[in-house]
């Protein structure tokens, strides 16, 4: 048997009627042996959520959990740990899709986020996508794309990072 099946599933942070869930690709190999959301020593994930006005204080991998007092919730596509999300097919995240769709559907957040252009991609069947909301609800909820804040993906600065999510909390804030 090889390690990663003796990986535990990293748990979802989810309740319903949540403003938002930050949806990543998948759980990278640190945040399913720890089993806590973004622990890579080079995510920026959590510095870009409290940057960017999500959150007062800057949350700690360990304490993910309190992400749930803002109304804000965590979840990934597919739920195989890698060490890198280019380790997954895209049939993976396409058969992962209609569950993670139903997911959304039961928990009924306003917006869902989702990290990254990948798994979107995937699931909607749409190529060429903008960041930012896009124009077509994801099980129910309104989609947003916003880039990965993985350590692996310096395609985006911290800055750039923190303009693409606080635009996506204005918009949240500002919704009915």
């Amino acid at each position: 048997m090889s390690d990663v099946a003796l990986l535990p599933v990293l748990p979802d942070l989810l309740e319903p009627g949540l403003s938002l869930i930050f949806c990543g690709i998948n759980p990278g190999m640190r945040a399913a042996s720890t089993g806590h959301h973004f622990e890579g020593r080079s995510n920026r994930f959590w510095r870009v959520l409290h940057l960017a006005g999500f959150t007062p204080e800057q949350i700690r991998p360990e304490d993910d959990h309190t992400l749930l007092r803002y109304r804000y919730g965590l979840t990934t596509v597919v739920p195989r740990a890698t060490a890198r999300a280019a380790e997954l097919s895209r049939s993976e995240i396409e058969l992962a899709g209609e569950a993670f769709q139903r997911k959304i559907e039961q928990y009924a957040p306003r917006y869902v986020a989702f990290l990254g252009k990948m798994a979107f991609s995937a699931i909607s069947g749409a190529s060429n996508l903008e960041w930012g909301r896009q124009a077509t609800p994801f099980g129910g909820a309104h989609a947003w794309v916003l880039p990965n804040p993985s350590g692996l993906n310096r395609g985006f600065s911290l800055d750039a990072l923190v303009a693409a999510y606080r635009e996506a909390r204005i918009a949240v804030a500002s919704a009915p």
